[in-house]
């Protein structure tokens, strides 16, 4: 074992992590075979795979953004405006691309089409090893940037026909309802695995500048490509071998062979409008991204005046839909009751309230993974790969999560949903509040690597009491006349999320700052930051006997 002692923490860490989930994974899976039908795991590795990809690029983004040996060399505020943006659309395009699979793609040729899209994009990201093959270096800073933008308008674009319909996928083989929550906690530890594993692989490689030069970054983002390979190659593997039976074919064959203009099929029209969408991307994720405006001394661009009139006017139909089509009014047939506008009311809290909570929380992504890099003393490991500790945290406390609201459910003691929402929120506030603990403990401006641990601990349990909750609560208030139109609504949370969370991010920005001045200027924020979640949670907290009688006794 003298070569394993000889390697880096980083690879170290990498090794471990990966024998781990080599054993715990097929032990979990075996004990499940005779329970769930083979298809679940087959689509298991397929998500695994796909996560894998998706996570792997992102502990890698604003890193790469940002340095000052790579080609890009953007300023922190521009990198966290890309970041936000990028994470906006990555949230709202799930919306159109399951629209499209439940109309007429059917959601094999969905997921199928999603994963050769960011398999494109992955290895776009990667574009600058081509300079390894004799292409001249200043071909590659040039081309890059447009290479750089190009391939995160794919990854959009694939994930919205990928994410949103391989769970949509999984629900079409069952019909227990208590069978089905259970496949879908196998689901999700395969998401949880995948997002472990991406950190610290792609991180440990795309960071090794020792042994891969200037370009490891793209050695990082090719390696995610391939974990999306593998998992397109899972995902067909379960079509020709049958496990899918019949499932996930396209619901309205006529309508995707049907010839709309020029002798093109709406099929053949769904791909090639993709790629026509990939300029749209590229102008909102480079122009539409720039500032526009500065109310408030803040910068607000053509992305985020979109987005916001998109949740302005949303807002504004639910609470006209309840007031027209209300208790009062029978019109057009889409009459609910009183007590139907109380539980929309609730949705528009709550939604607030989980925006608030993602914006904090996808701070992970930009800045909390800067002040890791700047201000974190890390040892050997890379900053990359502390994208990978939340996920792990989720695989150990869901058993224990799940255990406990079991408990409390049988001893009619368990939270309701807006309680959750708020101890979610006050934990997410109380792992902002390590960060300066931490500082506390610093030395010349480099923060005990415990206390990253402990927010990173803190965040978590506050997700695993506010994220299951959110999309279940929707389902069960939302009128039937409108769900579809309400769970659109809702995913705009995550999306809004992450334009918001740019503002915050950009407060934190270091340029030129000493460590000592950028672990001040961090601290700073996250302690208002830790502040006000603490503070909106109390208040809800305050708040949620009320918030409950307008459920109605859904909890």
């Amino acid at each position: 074992m003298e070569w394993f002692s000889s390697l880096s923490l980083s690879y170290k860490l990498l090794i471990i992590g990966w024998l781990i989930v080599i054993v715990w994974v097929p032990y979990v899976i075996y004990s499940n075979r005779k329970i769930h039908p083979t298809a679940l795991f087959v689509l298991f590795f397929a998500e695994l795979w796909e996560r894998f990809s998706y996570y792997g690029m992102r502990a890698l983004l604003v890193l790469y953004m940002i340095d000052k040996g790579a080609e890009l060399v953007y300023e922190e505020s521009k990198a966290y405006a890309i970041y936000g943006a990028y994470g906006a659309m990555v949230y709202a395009t799930p919306l159109i691309g399951g629209l499209i699979a439940e109309k007429y793609f059917g959601y094999r040729k969905s997921i199928l089409w999603g994963g050769i899209l960011m398999a494109l994009g992955h290895f776009t990201m990667a574009f600058p090893l081509i300079s390894e093959f004799g292409v001249s270096k200043e071909t590659i800073h040039t081309l890059t940037e447009p290479m750089f933008f190009i391939a995160l308008g794919l990854l959009i674009l694939g994930n919205g026909f990928f994410k949103p319909n391989i769970s949509s996928f999984v629900s079409t083989f069952y019909k227990d309802g208590a069978l089905r929550d259970r496949g879908f906690n196998l689901f999700y530890m395969g998401i949880n695995v995948g997002a472990f594993l991406a950190p610290i692989t792609c991180g440990a490689i795309g960071q090794d500048t020792v042994n891969f030069g200037i370009n490891s970054w793209h050695y990082g983002f090719g390696l995610a490509g391939i974990g999306m390979v593998i998992g397109l190659l899972v995902f067909l593997y379960g079509i020709r071998s049958g496990v899918f039976n019949n499932n996930g074919h396209s619901t309205n064959t006529d309508l995707l062979n049907s010839k709309i203009f020029g002798g093109i099929t709406l099929k053949n029209a769904t791909y090639i409008g993709t790629f026509l969408c990939v300029p749209i991307i590229f102008f909102l994720l480079n122009w539409g991204a720039k500032p526009l405006f500065y109310p408030f001394g803040k910068e607000l661009s053509f992305l985020d005046i979109t987005l916001f009139s998109m949740v302005a006017y949303m807002i504004y139909y639910l609470i006209q839909y309840g007031k027209n089509y209300g208790w009062d009014t029978a019109s057009y047939g889409k009459k609910i009751t009183k007590e139907g506008f109380d539980k929309l009311k609730v949705i528009i809290l709550l939604f607030f309230y989980s925006t608030l909570f993602w914006s904090f929380f996808e701070l992970a992504g930009s800045a909390i993974t800067v002040y890791t890099k700047n201000n974190v003393d890390l040892g050997e490991l890379e900053p990359s790969q502390f994208m990978g500790v939340n996920p792990l945290y989720i695989l150990f406390l869901v058993p224990v999560f799940n255990f406990i609201w079991k408990k409390l459910k049988e001893n009619n003691m368990e939270p309701s949903a807006p309680m959750k929402f708020a101890i979610g929120t006050i934990l997410l506030g109380l792992g902002f509040f390590a960060f300066p603990l931490g500082g506390l403990f610093a030395v010349a401006g480099m923060v005990p690597m415990a206390f990253l641990l402990l927010a990173y601990l803190l965040h978590t349990l506050g997700e695993l009491c506010l994220s299951p909750v959110g999309l279940s609560l929707v389902t069960k208030l939302s009128p039937k006349q409108i769900m579809s139109f309400v769970m659109g609504f809702w995913f705009l949370s995550s999306s809004l999320a992450h334009l918001l969370g740019k503002f915050i991010a950009q407060e934190t920005s270091t340029e030129g700052l000493t460590k000592v001045e950028m672990l001040a200027q961090f601290n700073g924020t996250f302690l208002f930051v830790g502040a006000f979640a603490v503070v909106a949670g109390s208040a809800l907290v305050l708040f949620s006997p009320r918030i409950k009688k307008l459920m109605h006794n859904v909890n």
